[in-house]
């Protein structure tokens, strides 16, 4: 079993939930998929790193660092940090803040002095529906004179996302789509 197959596994068996649920974009589902439960385990982190940290490679100009929004992306941009630095390749990780530091700096951006000024980054997010929240997440990345070079997902819903993303011109790429995750 290759190392996609096994993150497949996990997700289906700890992040993926059939019923009634309400998402963040405040639309109805009737599945949810808790990403969190596979990138806060440590299995389920290490694949989304590697998987990901694999993708950044692959990039024809490089990614000098990797971030998001909190909370989803936390352990995601932890993972992949870890992953690059076991494989000497170490690229640090930022997290931003989904309101302003009210205090000391008043910071969207945590990681800052990590990130050499002007960057290509790498937004990651664990679960993508509409693609709000990582909008939100480039204007934030770019007002501080950064340049998003890959936007990357576990998984896409296929509820949008994909094309709000990319009419901003920000291509979505993902480990799994829906479809390929339930197939």
């Amino acid at each position: 079993m290759n190392d996609r197959q096994r993150l497949k596994e996990i997700l289906l068996e700890k992040s993926y939930r059939q019923g009634s649920f309400t998402l963040t974009s405040g639309k109805t589902s009737d599945f949810y998929i808790d990403g969190k439960q596979t990138t806060l385990s440590a299995e389920g982190a290490y694949l989304c790193g590697k998987l990901i940290h694999e993708m950044i490679l692959k990039q024809a100009e490089p990614i000098q660092a990797v971030g998001g929004m909190t909370l989803g992306a936390d352990p995601l941009v932890t993972a992949v940090s870890l992953v690059s630095f076991l494989e000497k390749h170490p690229i640090p990780a930022f997290i931003v803040r989904k309101e302003a530091k009210g205090h000391g700096t008043g910071n969207y951006i945590e990681g800052l002095k990590n990130m050499p000024a002007g960057c290509r980054v790498a937004l990651l997010e664990d679960v993508v529906t509409t693609g709000g929240t990582l909008l939100k997440v480039i204007e934030r990345v770019e007002s501080q004179g950064f340049k998003v070079g890959l936007v990357v997902t576990v998984v896409e819903r296929q509820e949008g996302g994909t094309k709000t993303l990319a009419d901003a011109g920000y291509p979505l790429e993902s480990i799994f789509t829906r479809e390929e995750l339930l197939s």
